[in-house]
């Protein structure tokens, strides 16, 4: 697999600049400045390149695109769409008041007048294999801010306004924009989104030939003949069954394994009113799974807790593997949060970028998501020993060699506690990097997650620079 960098810029300093920042952002894993850098010199090129004008949002997309595209060429891909806001309130005092940043949704005891956050939105499409789940990139970015005198959807007459003047267009436009930079590379792509994307005019003009979408239902819309959407399954027989290990929240001290109940049928579904230029009914596959009580009947209470995903999608489902395999690639939709919790509170912590514009902020972002990827790329090759990946795409050879020292250090007399893993191959570094984090290193034990990965980054940049400054001063 390709690095992952900057290829395409105006100038190629410019060039030369992005990739170093990437290089920081993901051996430092911080997003601050200050702490990436070693030097003023190095601090100040970087606040530079994040406030040229010369480097905009639209060309670090663009090279995002462009590794996404040379990662997934010819795959069959699942590409994963979901929003988020990035809150700078807690240094407002710091931002410059522009058209990057905005109002942000109000938040129950959040920051600010009434709970109003500042800040701006992001709306990625993440692109994944769509058998083994390799992450290839983004497909698409989009990143906005709210005009700072907010109107409300009653003020705005929101209800008559057409698609593509809503927030909530992001959905088709990304899903339109994703045909687009995948259309002619991939072979077959499936747009998976949440409730928010359940919308009329983007099941009428989406799906093609090579396009599918598969999104969570939302409305309980009326059907063609006369039925609503959520009970037309209530008297048909259950297609298939299978069980889902459930993890640990709250509520629940141990994870446990559930019954999931799957039926499925074509849908006829009518154009709504206000809708303009599309088809007047969309045929539709209607999947639902849903948890089965212990006493064997279906939690069908509307209090209950139990599990019920309603999905509708342009695919063809014929059999129960078929609805099976679009509740899997659901389900994948997860990974758009751990994007976010690393990308934020968990990991890099954009929020608490020292930047003074938004639009430096912006840029930063868009980069870290880059960065997040080499993550997710060490977690999948630890996590699928069956696959080897390159080494190349995560650690210069440098860093090997330096990993190489480690693991001996690292590795224990026994047997179990050794590194398995061949030279060359991304596990037998992500191994190293894991132990660092705080991992045991035992097979037994559950896999290193992005979290721990991430910590040991950090512990793997300060022994590196330490390496580098020793070999450096000894071979003087």
């Amino acid at each position: 697999m390709q690095p992952r960098e900057f290829t395409d810029l105006d100038d190629l300093r410019l060039v030369w600049r992005g990739n170093r920042i990437l290089s920081e952002l993901f051996r430092n894993s911080v997003s601050s400045v200050r702490q990436l850098c070693l030097d003023e010199a190095s601090a100040k090129g970087c606040y530079r390149f994040l406030h040229n004008e010369r480097v905009s949002e639209d060309d670090i997309i663009l090279n995002l695109v462009a590794n996404c595209r040379a990662a997934s060429m010819g795959k069959n891909v699942v590409c994963l769409q979901d929003t988020t806001q990035i809150n700078l309130m807690s240094h407002k005092g710091r931002l410059h008041k522009d058209d990057y940043i905005g109002p942000t949704n109000k938040k129950a005891g959040g920051p600010g007048r009434d709970g109003q956050g500042l800040g701006f939105l992001l709306h990625p499409c993440l692109v994944v294999d769509a058998t083994e789940g390799i992450p290839y990139g983004y497909a698409d970015v989009k990143l906005w801010s709210r005009p700072h005198q907010v109107q409300t959807k009653v003020e705005r007459k929101y209800w008559q306004m057409p698609i593509k003047e809503k927030e909530s267009y992001r959905w088709i436009e990304v899903s339109a924009n994703t045909k687009e930079a995948l259309g002619d590379t991939v072979g077959t792509m499936i747009i998976v989104q949440d409730r928010e994307g359940d919308i009329y005019e983007q099941f009428a003009t989406i799906p093609d030939q090579k396009t599918d979408l598969l999104v969570r239902a939302r409305a309980n819309r009326k059907l063609a003949g006369g039925e609503m959407l959520f009970d037309c399954l209530s008297s048909q027989p259950v297609a298939g069954t299978y069980e889902l290990i459930v993890d640990a929240t709250r509520g629940k001290a141990r994870s446990r394994t559930v019954q999931i109940a799957i039926r499925y049928r074509r849908v006829q579904i009518p154009r709504p009113r206000g809708c303009k230029d599309v088809a007047p009914c969309t045929e539709l596959c209607f999947i639902e799974a849903r948890q089965i009580r212990e006493q064997g009947k279906e939690d069908k209470d509307k209090g209950s807790e139990g599990i019920c995903w309603r999905l509708l999608t342009s695919i063809g489902v014929e059999s129960v593997e078929i609805a099976r395999m679009c509740i899997e690639w659901y389900s994948w939709r997860w990974m758009m949060e751990e994007v976010f919790k690393v990308l934020k509170k968990e990991g890099y912590n954009i929020e608490g970028s020292e930047l003074e514009y938004g639009s430096s902020v912006r840029k930063l972002t868009l980069m870290t998501l880059e960065v997040i990827i080499k993550l997710f790329l060490m977690r999948f090759a630890y996590s699928e020993p069956e696959l080897e990946l390159d080494a190349g795409s995560c650690f210069s050879l440098p860093e090997q060699e330096y990993l190489e020292h480690q693991i001996k250090a690292l590795e224990g007399r026994t047997q179990r506690s050794k590194n398995p893993y061949g030279a060359k191959d991304l596990k037998r570094y992500v191994w190293a990097i894991a132990r660092m984090g705080g991992w045991k290193g035992y097979e037994s034990k559950r896999r290193p997650g992005i979290t721990t990965l991430w910590l040991g980054l950090k512990a793997f940049n300060a022994a590196y620079q330490g390496w580098e400054l020793h070999r450096n001063v000894s071979t003087r």
